[in-house]
Protein backbone atom coordinates (compact mmCIF):
# COMPACT_ATOMS: atom_id res chain seq x y z
CA UNK A 1 0.00 0.00 0.00
CA UNK A 2 0.87 3.65 -0.36
CA UNK A 3 1.27 6.32 1.80
CA UNK A 4 0.22 9.63 1.18
CA UNK A 5 1.26 11.76 3.88
CA UNK A 6 4.59 11.76 2.44
CA UNK A 7 3.83 10.96 -1.21
CA UNK A 8 6.37 8.14 -0.90
CA UNK A 9 5.88 4.43 -1.59
CA UNK A 10 6.00 2.40 1.51
CA UNK A 11 5.86 -1.26 0.25
CA UNK A 12 5.60 -2.84 -2.81
CA UNK A 13 2.28 -4.05 -4.22
CA UNK A 14 1.07 -7.58 -3.43
CA UNK A 15 2.44 -9.91 -6.03
CA UNK A 16 -1.00 -11.43 -5.88
CA UNK A 17 -2.57 -8.88 -7.46
CA UNK A 18 -2.52 -8.96 -11.81
CA UNK A 19 -2.08 -4.81 -11.61
CA UNK A 20 1.12 -5.52 -9.76
CA UNK A 21 3.73 -3.03 -11.02
CA UNK A 22 6.72 -2.69 -8.52
CA UNK A 23 9.99 0.24 -8.70
CA UNK A 24 12.22 -0.81 -10.75
CA UNK A 25 15.43 -0.29 -9.13
CA UNK A 26 16.73 1.73 -11.03
CA UNK A 27 13.73 4.06 -10.81
CA UNK A 28 13.44 6.77 -7.63
CA UNK A 29 10.31 7.45 -6.05
CA UNK A 30 11.08 11.67 -6.30
CA UNK A 31 13.06 13.86 -8.57
CA UNK A 32 14.54 17.26 -7.67
CA UNK A 33 14.31 20.68 -9.17
CA UNK A 34 15.49 24.51 -8.53
CA UNK A 35 12.03 24.50 -6.34
CA UNK A 36 12.08 21.11 -4.47
CA UNK A 37 11.15 17.84 -4.65
CA UNK A 38 8.40 16.32 -6.68
CA UNK A 39 7.59 13.03 -4.90
CA UNK A 40 5.50 10.19 -6.36
CA UNK A 41 2.08 10.10 -4.68
CA UNK A 42 0.63 7.12 -5.70
CA UNK A 43 0.06 5.20 -9.28
CA UNK A 44 -3.06 3.95 -11.81
CA UNK A 45 -3.28 1.49 -13.67
CA UNK A 46 -5.80 -1.09 -15.19
CA UNK A 47 -6.46 -4.62 -14.33
CA UNK A 48 -4.94 -7.40 -16.78
CA UNK A 49 -7.72 -9.50 -16.11
CA UNK A 50 -10.21 -7.07 -17.86
CA UNK A 51 -8.47 -6.72 -21.29
CA UNK A 52 -10.26 -9.20 -22.82
CA UNK A 53 -9.15 -8.48 -26.69
CA UNK A 54 -6.25 -6.89 -28.47
CA UNK A 55 -7.40 -5.28 -32.05
CA UNK A 56 -3.54 -4.36 -32.60
CA UNK A 57 -1.14 -2.36 -30.63
CA UNK A 58 -2.44 1.02 -29.22
CA UNK A 59 -0.85 3.38 -26.81
CA UNK A 60 -1.98 4.70 -23.77
CA UNK A 61 -3.93 8.52 -23.64
CA UNK A 62 -4.79 9.93 -20.14
CA UNK A 63 -7.64 12.74 -20.16
CA UNK A 64 -8.38 14.60 -16.99
CA UNK A 65 -11.93 15.10 -16.34
CA UNK A 66 -13.39 17.39 -13.22
CA UNK A 67 -16.89 16.83 -12.76
CA UNK A 68 -19.01 19.42 -10.96
CA UNK A 69 -21.37 19.36 -8.73
CA UNK A 70 -24.85 19.47 -10.40
CA UNK A 71 -27.22 22.65 -9.43
CA UNK A 72 -30.54 20.54 -10.46
CA UNK A 73 -30.99 16.84 -10.07
CA UNK A 74 -29.61 14.67 -12.36
CA UNK A 75 -31.72 13.25 -15.35
CA UNK A 76 -32.93 9.09 -13.87
CA UNK A 77 -30.20 6.79 -15.03
CA UNK A 78 -31.64 4.26 -17.61
CA UNK A 79 -33.05 6.73 -19.66
CA UNK A 80 -31.47 8.92 -23.05
CA UNK A 81 -34.56 11.85 -23.82
CA UNK A 82 -32.09 14.07 -22.41
CA UNK A 83 -29.24 13.13 -24.12
CA UNK A 84 -30.75 13.51 -28.00
CA UNK A 85 -28.92 14.74 -30.90
CA UNK A 86 -30.71 17.51 -31.27
CA UNK A 87 -29.14 18.76 -27.75
CA UNK A 88 -27.14 21.55 -27.64
CA UNK A 89 -24.06 22.13 -25.10
CA UNK A 90 -21.44 24.49 -24.66
CA UNK A 91 -17.89 22.78 -24.97
CA UNK A 92 -14.80 23.99 -23.95
CA UNK A 93 -11.10 22.58 -24.86
CA UNK A 94 -10.19 19.33 -23.18
CA UNK A 95 -6.35 17.57 -22.35
CA UNK A 96 -3.90 17.14 -23.33
CA UNK A 97 -1.64 14.73 -23.58
CA UNK A 98 -0.53 13.34 -24.75
CA UNK A 99 -0.30 13.71 -26.94
CA UNK A 100 -2.94 16.21 -27.37
CA UNK A 101 -4.00 20.17 -25.76
CA UNK A 102 -2.12 20.17 -22.43
CA UNK A 103 -2.96 23.78 -22.49
CA UNK A 104 -5.80 23.29 -20.13
CA UNK A 105 -4.94 21.53 -16.52
CA UNK A 106 -7.31 20.99 -13.94
CA UNK A 107 -6.93 21.19 -10.23
CA UNK A 108 -7.58 18.46 -7.41
CA UNK A 109 -10.50 18.65 -5.52
CA UNK A 110 -11.78 16.64 -2.46
CA UNK A 111 -12.57 12.80 -2.59
CA UNK A 112 -14.43 11.42 -5.10
CA UNK A 113 -17.48 10.10 -3.03
CA UNK A 114 -17.51 5.97 -3.17
CA UNK A 115 -17.15 5.42 -6.34
CA UNK A 116 -14.20 3.85 -5.84
CA UNK A 117 -15.85 0.68 -4.34
CA UNK A 118 -17.92 0.22 -7.58
CA UNK A 119 -15.37 -1.81 -10.54
CA UNK A 120 -17.35 -3.01 -13.30
CA UNK A 121 -17.14 -3.83 -16.85
CA UNK A 122 -18.99 -2.34 -19.72
CA UNK A 123 -19.10 -4.11 -23.51
CA UNK A 124 -20.52 -2.34 -26.64
CA UNK A 125 -20.51 -2.96 -29.83
CA UNK A 126 -19.34 -0.12 -32.18
CA UNK A 127 -21.96 -1.04 -34.55
CA UNK A 128 -24.70 1.65 -32.37
CA UNK A 129 -26.00 4.88 -32.17
CA UNK A 130 -27.25 4.89 -28.98
CA UNK A 131 -28.15 2.51 -25.75
CA UNK A 132 -31.63 2.75 -23.37
CA UNK A 133 -31.99 0.43 -20.49
CA UNK A 134 -35.01 0.83 -18.25
CA UNK A 135 -33.41 -1.46 -15.80
CA UNK A 136 -30.72 -0.68 -15.31
CA UNK A 137 -28.76 -0.77 -11.80
CA UNK A 138 -27.69 2.68 -10.50
CA UNK A 139 -24.15 3.19 -7.84
CA UNK A 140 -25.66 4.68 -4.70
CA UNK A 141 -22.34 5.43 -3.80
CA UNK A 142 -21.45 8.01 -6.71
CA UNK A 143 -21.93 11.12 -5.14
CA UNK A 144 -22.20 13.10 -8.83
CA UNK A 145 -18.49 14.88 -8.70
CA UNK A 146 -14.83 14.21 -8.44
CA UNK A 147 -12.01 14.39 -10.80
CA UNK A 148 -11.27 11.59 -12.62
CA UNK A 149 -8.44 9.65 -14.93
CA UNK A 150 -9.86 8.74 -18.40
CA UNK A 151 -7.30 6.66 -20.16
CA UNK A 152 -7.30 3.94 -23.08
CA UNK A 153 -5.74 0.42 -22.86
CA UNK A 154 -5.55 -2.14 -25.84
CA UNK A 155 -9.73 -2.63 -26.49
CA UNK A 156 -10.67 -0.25 -23.30
CA UNK A 157 -11.57 2.82 -21.78
CA UNK A 158 -10.62 2.78 -18.06
CA UNK A 159 -11.53 5.62 -15.50
CA UNK A 160 -9.83 6.37 -11.92
CA UNK A 161 -10.66 7.96 -9.38
CA UNK A 162 -7.45 10.65 -9.02
CA UNK A 163 -7.87 11.72 -5.31
CA UNK A 164 -8.07 7.66 -4.34
CA UNK A 165 -4.97 5.30 -3.82
CA UNK A 166 -6.87 2.66 -5.38
CA UNK A 167 -4.87 1.46 -8.86
CA UNK A 168 -7.93 -0.36 -10.02
CA UNK A 169 -10.42 1.20 -12.36
CA UNK A 170 -13.65 2.08 -10.96
CA UNK A 171 -15.40 1.70 -14.18
CA UNK A 172 -13.82 0.16 -17.44
CA UNK A 173 -15.75 -0.25 -20.89
CA UNK A 174 -14.60 -2.44 -23.99
CA UNK A 175 -15.40 -2.30 -27.75
CA UNK A 176 -15.70 -5.22 -28.99
CA UNK A 177 -14.84 -4.74 -32.66
CA UNK A 178 -12.29 -1.31 -32.11
CA UNK A 179 -9.89 0.13 -29.96
CA UNK A 180 -10.24 3.37 -28.59
CA UNK A 181 -7.29 5.56 -29.74
CA UNK A 182 -8.35 9.00 -28.26
CA UNK A 183 -10.57 10.98 -25.88
CA UNK A 184 -11.22 14.34 -24.77
CA UNK A 185 -13.45 15.96 -21.89
CA UNK A 186 -15.36 18.95 -21.46
CA UNK A 187 -16.01 20.42 -18.12
CA UNK A 188 -18.81 22.67 -19.04
CA UNK A 189 -20.82 20.24 -20.94
CA UNK A 190 -24.47 21.38 -20.44
CA UNK A 191 -26.32 18.37 -20.81
CA UNK A 192 -23.92 15.38 -20.37
CA UNK A 193 -22.52 14.45 -23.06
CA UNK A 194 -18.83 15.52 -21.32
CA UNK A 195 -16.72 12.63 -23.19
CA UNK A 196 -15.44 11.93 -26.74
CA UNK A 197 -14.17 8.50 -27.56
CA UNK A 198 -12.27 8.23 -31.08
CA UNK A 199 -12.09 4.55 -32.21
CA UNK A 200 -9.04 2.82 -34.60
CA UNK A 201 -12.44 2.10 -36.77
CA UNK A 202 -12.53 5.96 -37.56
CA UNK A 203 -16.34 5.94 -35.39
CA UNK A 204 -16.78 8.30 -32.77
CA UNK A 205 -18.92 8.56 -29.33
CA UNK A 206 -20.48 10.94 -27.58
CA UNK A 207 -20.75 9.99 -23.94
CA UNK A 208 -21.69 11.33 -20.34
CA UNK A 209 -19.13 10.98 -18.10
CA UNK A 210 -21.65 10.92 -14.91
CA UNK A 211 -23.82 8.92 -16.46
CA UNK A 212 -21.68 5.98 -16.95
CA UNK A 213 -20.48 6.54 -13.49
CA UNK A 214 -23.85 6.68 -11.89
CA UNK A 215 -24.53 2.84 -13.85
CA UNK A 216 -23.44 -0.33 -12.63
CA UNK A 217 -24.69 -2.16 -15.36
CA UNK A 218 -22.52 -4.02 -18.09
CA UNK A 219 -23.51 -0.93 -20.85
CA UNK A 220 -22.59 2.37 -22.42
CA UNK A 221 -25.20 3.71 -21.10
CA UNK A 222 -26.94 6.87 -23.39
CA UNK A 223 -24.17 7.18 -26.02
CA UNK A 224 -24.25 9.14 -29.49
CA UNK A 225 -22.40 7.70 -32.90
CA UNK A 226 -21.13 9.53 -35.21
CA UNK A 227 -18.93 8.03 -38.86
CA UNK A 228 -20.75 4.50 -38.21
CA UNK A 229 -18.86 2.32 -40.11
CA UNK A 230 -17.07 5.36 -42.34
CA UNK A 231 -20.32 6.81 -43.16
CA UNK A 232 -18.41 10.27 -43.50
CA UNK A 233 -15.48 9.25 -45.42
CA UNK A 234 -16.21 6.49 -47.14
CA UNK A 235 -13.45 4.46 -45.13
CA UNK A 236 -12.37 3.25 -42.20
CA UNK A 237 -9.23 5.43 -41.66
CA UNK A 238 -8.26 5.50 -37.55
CA UNK A 239 -9.47 8.88 -35.26
CA UNK A 240 -5.82 10.24 -34.39
CA UNK A 241 -6.92 13.39 -31.97
CA UNK A 242 -9.55 15.05 -31.15
CA UNK A 243 -10.78 17.90 -29.16
CA UNK A 244 -14.09 20.06 -28.14
CA UNK A 245 -14.24 23.79 -29.62
CA UNK A 246 -13.82 25.91 -27.13
CA UNK A 247 -17.45 27.88 -26.51
CA UNK A 248 -18.33 25.89 -29.93
CA UNK A 249 -21.96 24.77 -27.99
CA UNK A 250 -21.30 21.51 -28.35
CA UNK A 251 -19.28 21.06 -31.70
CA UNK A 252 -15.66 19.11 -31.87
CA UNK A 253 -12.93 18.01 -34.41
CA UNK A 254 -11.95 14.71 -35.28
CA UNK A 255 -8.57 14.29 -37.28
CA UNK A 256 -8.04 10.99 -39.16
CA UNK A 257 -5.23 8.80 -40.16
CA UNK A 258 -5.52 9.93 -43.75
CA UNK A 259 -4.89 13.70 -43.15
CA UNK A 260 -8.53 14.82 -42.92
CA UNK A 261 -9.99 16.74 -39.94
CA UNK A 262 -13.76 16.93 -39.53
CA UNK A 263 -15.53 19.73 -37.85
CA UNK A 264 -19.12 18.23 -36.65
CA UNK A 265 -21.63 19.56 -34.21
CA UNK A 266 -24.89 16.87 -34.48
CA UNK A 267 -25.40 13.17 -34.98
CA UNK A 268 -26.31 13.72 -38.30
CA UNK A 269 -23.68 12.16 -41.22
CA UNK A 270 -22.84 13.94 -44.37
CA UNK A 271 -20.84 13.01 -47.25
CA UNK A 272 -18.03 14.88 -49.18
CA UNK A 273 -16.81 14.66 -52.52
CA UNK A 274 -13.20 13.38 -53.58
CA UNK A 275 -9.82 15.82 -53.10
CA UNK A 276 -9.26 17.60 -55.59
CA UNK A 277 -5.48 17.51 -55.18
CA UNK A 278 -4.55 15.34 -51.77
CA UNK A 279 -1.14 17.48 -51.96
CA UNK A 280 -3.04 20.45 -51.04
CA UNK A 281 -4.63 22.43 -48.22
CA UNK A 282 -8.60 22.47 -49.06
CA UNK A 283 -11.72 22.95 -46.62
CA UNK A 284 -15.24 21.46 -48.31
CA UNK A 285 -17.97 22.60 -46.79
CA UNK A 286 -21.26 20.69 -46.05
CA UNK A 287 -24.11 21.25 -49.05
CA UNK A 288 -26.86 21.27 -46.46
CA UNK A 289 -25.70 24.04 -43.43
CA UNK A 290 -28.22 21.48 -41.39
CA UNK A 291 -25.87 18.40 -42.19
CA UNK A 292 -22.87 17.20 -40.07
CA UNK A 293 -20.21 17.63 -40.42
CA UNK A 294 -20.11 20.90 -41.48
CA UNK A 295 -16.63 20.88 -43.05
CA UNK A 296 -13.87 18.69 -43.81
CA UNK A 297 -10.30 20.10 -43.72
CA UNK A 298 -7.80 18.18 -45.24
CA UNK A 299 -5.03 18.72 -43.95
CA UNK A 300 -2.09 16.84 -45.18
CA UNK A 301 -0.88 13.53 -46.75
CA UNK A 302 -0.44 11.38 -44.34
CA UNK A 303 -1.91 10.92 -40.53
CA UNK A 304 -2.48 13.95 -38.09
CA UNK A 305 -1.32 13.11 -35.17
CA UNK A 306 -2.01 15.74 -32.82
CA UNK A 307 -4.45 18.66 -32.57
CA UNK A 308 -4.87 21.39 -30.04
CA UNK A 309 -6.42 24.35 -29.46
CA UNK A 310 -5.24 27.67 -28.20
CA UNK A 311 -7.09 28.60 -24.81
CA UNK A 312 -9.68 31.05 -26.81
CA UNK A 313 -10.44 28.92 -29.65
CA UNK A 314 -8.88 31.13 -32.48
CA UNK A 315 -6.68 28.84 -33.42
CA UNK A 316 -5.94 25.21 -34.41
CA UNK A 317 -2.65 24.05 -34.41
CA UNK A 318 -2.15 20.55 -35.68
CA UNK A 319 0.84 18.00 -36.36
CA UNK A 320 1.28 15.44 -39.37
CA UNK A 321 3.35 12.42 -40.20
CA UNK A 322 4.75 14.98 -42.66
CA UNK A 323 7.01 16.65 -39.83
CA UNK A 324 4.92 19.52 -40.61
CA UNK A 325 3.24 21.97 -37.41
CA UNK A 326 0.48 24.31 -39.21
CA UNK A 327 -1.20 26.88 -37.57
CA UNK A 328 -5.20 27.86 -38.90
CA UNK A 329 -6.92 30.86 -37.83
CA UNK A 330 -10.37 28.48 -37.01
CA UNK A 331 -13.19 31.07 -37.50
CA UNK A 332 -11.85 31.85 -41.42
CA UNK A 333 -10.86 28.30 -41.75
CA UNK A 334 -7.05 29.90 -43.30
CA UNK A 335 -3.62 28.59 -42.53
CA UNK A 336 -1.85 31.20 -40.91
CA UNK A 337 1.78 29.53 -40.67
CA UNK A 338 4.08 26.62 -39.82
CA UNK A 339 7.02 24.72 -40.15
CA UNK A 340 8.92 21.43 -40.61
CA UNK A 341 10.61 19.71 -37.93
CA UNK A 342 14.31 19.32 -38.18
CA UNK A 343 13.92 15.25 -39.03
CA UNK A 344 11.03 12.73 -39.38
CA UNK A 345 7.18 13.19 -37.84
CA UNK A 346 6.24 15.50 -35.35
CA UNK A 347 4.05 13.38 -32.63
CA UNK A 348 2.25 15.87 -30.10
CA UNK A 349 1.85 19.94 -29.92
CA UNK A 350 0.45 22.12 -27.35
CA UNK A 351 -0.33 26.20 -26.50
CA UNK A 352 0.63 28.12 -23.66
CA UNK A 353 -2.40 29.58 -22.10
CA UNK A 354 -1.49 33.42 -23.12
CA UNK A 355 -1.67 31.92 -26.59
CA UNK A 356 1.71 33.02 -27.60
CA UNK A 357 4.00 30.20 -27.61
CA UNK A 358 3.02 26.43 -28.94
CA UNK A 359 5.13 23.47 -28.24
CA UNK A 360 6.29 20.47 -30.47
CA UNK A 361 7.87 17.18 -30.01
CA UNK A 362 8.96 14.11 -32.19
CA UNK A 363 10.96 12.09 -34.26
CA UNK A 364 14.04 14.22 -34.32
CA UNK A 365 14.04 14.04 -30.10
CA UNK A 366 13.71 17.69 -29.81
CA UNK A 367 11.31 20.14 -28.15
CA UNK A 368 10.50 23.37 -30.50
CA UNK A 369 9.51 26.48 -29.49
CA UNK A 370 7.46 28.40 -32.15
CA UNK A 371 6.37 32.07 -31.44
CA UNK A 372 2.87 32.94 -32.61
CA UNK A 373 4.49 36.62 -32.79
CA UNK A 374 7.75 36.05 -34.93
CA UNK A 375 5.67 32.94 -36.96
CA UNK A 376 8.89 30.90 -36.70
CA UNK A 377 10.54 28.54 -33.75
CA UNK A 378 12.85 30.56 -31.39
CA UNK A 379 14.22 27.68 -29.29
CA UNK A 380 14.85 23.83 -29.03
CA UNK A 381 15.14 22.01 -26.51
CA UNK A 382 17.89 19.32 -26.54
CA UNK A 383 18.02 16.50 -23.94
CA UNK A 384 15.83 13.63 -24.95
CA UNK A 385 17.57 10.46 -26.21
CA UNK A 386 14.03 9.33 -28.20
CA UNK A 387 11.23 10.64 -29.72
CA UNK A 388 9.47 13.10 -28.44
CA UNK A 389 5.73 11.57 -26.86
CA UNK A 390 4.56 14.58 -25.40
CA UNK A 391 4.57 18.29 -24.10
CA UNK A 392 2.20 20.51 -22.18
CA UNK A 393 3.01 24.00 -20.65
CA UNK A 394 2.48 24.17 -16.60
CA UNK A 395 0.18 26.96 -15.80
CA UNK A 396 0.48 26.81 -12.71
CA UNK A 397 3.77 27.01 -12.19
CA UNK A 398 5.55 30.73 -11.04
CA UNK A 399 9.86 31.38 -10.92
CA UNK A 400 10.82 31.30 -7.66
CA UNK A 401 13.12 34.20 -8.35
CA UNK A 402 10.55 36.26 -9.97
CA UNK A 403 10.29 39.60 -8.53
CA UNK A 404 6.30 40.20 -9.47
CA UNK A 405 6.99 43.07 -11.22
CA UNK A 406 5.75 41.19 -13.93
CA UNK A 407 9.25 42.54 -16.25
CA UNK A 408 10.78 39.10 -16.72
CA UNK A 409 8.58 35.88 -17.83
CA UNK A 410 9.78 32.49 -17.28
CA UNK A 411 7.61 30.12 -18.92
CA UNK A 412 7.88 26.16 -17.30
CA UNK A 413 6.84 23.36 -19.48
CA UNK A 414 7.69 19.42 -19.43
CA UNK A 415 8.39 16.98 -21.51
CA UNK A 416 7.98 13.30 -22.23
CA UNK A 417 9.60 10.44 -24.49
CA UNK A 418 10.24 7.33 -25.68
CA UNK A 419 13.48 7.28 -23.40
CA UNK A 420 11.39 7.22 -20.08
CA UNK A 421 12.30 10.19 -19.40
CA UNK A 422 10.68 13.84 -18.08
CA UNK A 423 12.54 16.46 -18.82
CA UNK A 424 11.56 20.32 -17.44
CA UNK A 425 12.21 23.48 -19.36
CA UNK A 426 12.21 27.14 -18.11
CA UNK A 427 11.82 29.58 -21.15
CA UNK A 428 12.52 32.83 -20.49
CA UNK A 429 12.44 34.80 -23.94
CA UNK A 430 15.06 38.05 -22.62
CA UNK A 431 17.36 35.42 -21.52
CA UNK A 432 17.73 33.89 -25.42
CA UNK A 433 20.81 34.29 -27.37
CA UNK A 434 20.26 34.51 -31.01
CA UNK A 435 22.81 33.04 -32.64
CA UNK A 436 24.79 34.79 -35.24
CA UNK A 437 26.00 34.17 -38.48
CA UNK A 438 29.67 33.65 -38.98
CA UNK A 439 32.15 35.41 -41.25
CA UNK A 440 33.30 33.41 -44.28
CA UNK A 441 36.44 31.80 -43.68
CA UNK A 442 36.17 31.93 -39.61
CA UNK A 443 35.83 29.45 -36.62
CA UNK A 444 32.19 28.51 -36.53
CA UNK A 445 31.57 30.66 -33.02
CA UNK A 446 28.17 32.82 -32.78
CA UNK A 447 30.49 35.49 -31.03
CA UNK A 448 30.54 37.84 -34.49
CA UNK A 449 28.63 38.57 -37.38
CA UNK A 450 25.19 39.50 -37.74
CA UNK A 451 22.31 37.49 -37.32
CA UNK A 452 21.11 34.77 -39.41
CA UNK A 453 18.62 34.60 -42.36
CA UNK A 454 16.59 32.34 -39.85
CA UNK A 455 15.63 35.73 -37.97
CA UNK A 456 16.25 38.33 -40.26
CA UNK A 457 13.19 37.24 -42.50
CA UNK A 458 9.92 38.17 -41.63
CA UNK A 459 7.69 35.60 -42.32
CA UNK A 460 4.27 36.59 -44.69
CA UNK A 461 1.33 34.93 -43.42
CA UNK A 462 -0.13 31.89 -44.69
CA UNK A 463 3.64 30.44 -45.33
CA UNK A 464 5.03 27.02 -44.46
CA UNK A 465 8.84 26.92 -43.60
CA UNK A 466 11.67 24.36 -44.17
CA UNK A 467 13.45 23.53 -41.26
CA UNK A 468 16.16 25.78 -40.34
CA UNK A 469 19.65 25.22 -40.13
CA UNK A 470 20.43 23.28 -36.88
CA UNK A 471 23.20 26.51 -35.73
CA UNK A 472 20.42 29.22 -36.59
CA UNK A 473 18.63 28.48 -33.68
CA UNK A 474 18.84 29.05 -29.57
CA UNK A 475 19.14 26.32 -27.87
CA UNK A 476 17.65 25.26 -24.53
CA UNK A 477 19.13 23.02 -21.51
CA UNK A 478 16.57 20.88 -19.61
CA UNK A 479 16.08 22.09 -15.81
CA UNK A 480 16.25 18.31 -14.55
CA UNK A 481 15.74 14.75 -16.84
CA UNK A 482 14.36 11.95 -14.85
CA UNK A 483 13.38 8.46 -15.67
CA UNK A 484 10.10 7.86 -14.08
CA UNK A 485 8.82 4.57 -15.86
CA UNK A 486 9.98 1.79 -17.27
CA UNK A 487 7.74 1.95 -20.56
CA UNK A 488 7.97 4.33 -23.42
CA UNK A 489 6.27 7.49 -22.20
CA UNK A 490 3.43 8.72 -24.05
CA UNK A 491 1.66 11.56 -21.82
CA UNK A 492 2.20 14.41 -19.58
CA UNK A 493 -0.17 17.00 -17.95
CA UNK A 494 0.18 19.40 -15.31
CA UNK A 495 -2.43 19.83 -12.45
CA UNK A 496 -2.63 22.81 -9.51
CA UNK A 497 -1.24 19.70 -6.97
CA UNK A 498 0.81 17.48 -8.65
CA UNK A 499 2.56 16.29 -12.41
CA UNK A 500 0.91 13.16 -13.75
CA UNK A 501 2.81 10.95 -15.97
CA UNK A 502 1.68 8.28 -18.51
CA UNK A 503 3.45 4.90 -20.34
CA UNK A 504 2.10 3.81 -23.51
CA UNK A 505 1.46 0.29 -21.30
CA UNK A 506 -1.35 2.07 -19.63
CA UNK A 507 0.77 2.18 -16.03
CA UNK A 508 0.01 6.01 -14.56
CA UNK A 509 1.83 7.99 -11.90
CA UNK A 510 1.13 11.07 -9.91
CA UNK A 511 3.87 13.34 -8.48
CA UNK A 512 3.08 16.15 -5.61
CA UNK A 513 4.40 19.17 -6.54
CA UNK A 514 7.04 20.32 -3.16
CA UNK A 515 5.59 22.02 -1.01
CA UNK A 516 5.39 26.06 -0.48
CA UNK A 517 7.36 26.26 2.49
CA UNK A 518 9.86 23.62 0.73
CA UNK A 519 9.59 26.26 -2.62
CA UNK A 520 10.15 29.78 -0.46
CA UNK A 521 12.87 27.81 1.51
CA UNK A 522 14.73 27.02 -1.62
CA UNK A 523 14.80 30.18 -3.29
CA UNK A 524 15.47 32.02 -0.16
CA UNK A 525 18.98 29.91 -0.46
CA UNK A 526 19.38 30.56 -3.96
CA UNK A 527 18.75 34.32 -3.61
CA UNK A 528 18.36 36.09 -0.20
CA UNK A 529 16.82 39.15 -1.77
CA UNK A 530 13.81 36.97 -2.83
CA UNK A 531 12.53 37.01 0.82
CA UNK A 532 12.31 40.63 0.47
CA UNK A 533 10.94 41.01 -2.79
CA UNK A 534 8.44 38.66 -2.44
CA UNK A 535 6.68 40.46 0.47
CA UNK A 536 7.05 43.95 -1.61
CA UNK A 537 5.14 42.17 -4.53
CA UNK A 538 1.78 40.37 -4.58
CA UNK A 539 2.12 36.32 -6.38
CA UNK A 540 -0.96 35.71 -8.92
CA UNK A 541 -2.22 33.21 -7.16
CA UNK A 542 -3.14 30.89 -10.24
CA UNK A 543 0.20 31.35 -11.54
CA UNK A 544 -1.17 32.77 -15.27
CA UNK A 545 1.04 34.58 -17.18
CA UNK A 546 0.69 38.29 -18.02
CA UNK A 547 2.10 38.77 -21.31
CA UNK A 548 5.26 41.25 -22.01
CA UNK A 549 7.36 39.44 -24.16
CA UNK A 550 7.42 38.88 -28.27
CA UNK A 551 9.90 38.28 -30.75
CA UNK A 552 11.80 41.93 -30.22
CA UNK A 553 13.07 41.37 -27.18
CA UNK A 554 15.70 38.37 -28.15
CA UNK A 555 19.43 38.92 -27.46
CA UNK A 556 22.01 38.85 -30.46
Amino acid sequence: MMNTSNGMVSAPPSSSSPAANPQSPGIKTYFKTPEGKYKLHYEKTHSSSLLHYAHGKTVTQVTLAQLKERAAPSTPTGTSSGYSASSGFRSATARLLGTGNGNRALSFVGGNGGGKTVSTSSRISGSFASSNSGTSLTNTNFDGKGTYLVFNVGDAIFICDLNSQDKDPVKSIHFSNSNPMCHAFDPDAKDGHDLLIGLNSGDVYTVSLRQQLQDVSKKLVGALHYNKDGSVNNRQDRCTSLAWVPGGDGSFVVAHADGNLYNKDSATDSTFPALRDPTQFSVDKAKNSKSNPVARWHICQGSINSIAFSNDGSHLATVGRDGYLRIFDFSTQKLVCGGKSYYGALLCCSWSMDGKYILTGGEDDLVQVWSMDDRKVVAWGEGHNSWVSGVAFDSYWSSPNTDGSGEHIMYRFGSVGQDTQILLWDLEMDEIVVPLRRPPGESPTYSTGSQSAHWDNVIPMGTLQPAPCKRDVPKLSPVIAHRVHTEPLSGLMFTQESVVTACREGHIKIWTRPSVSETQSNSSEANPAIALLSTSFPKDNKGSLSSKIGGSSLKS
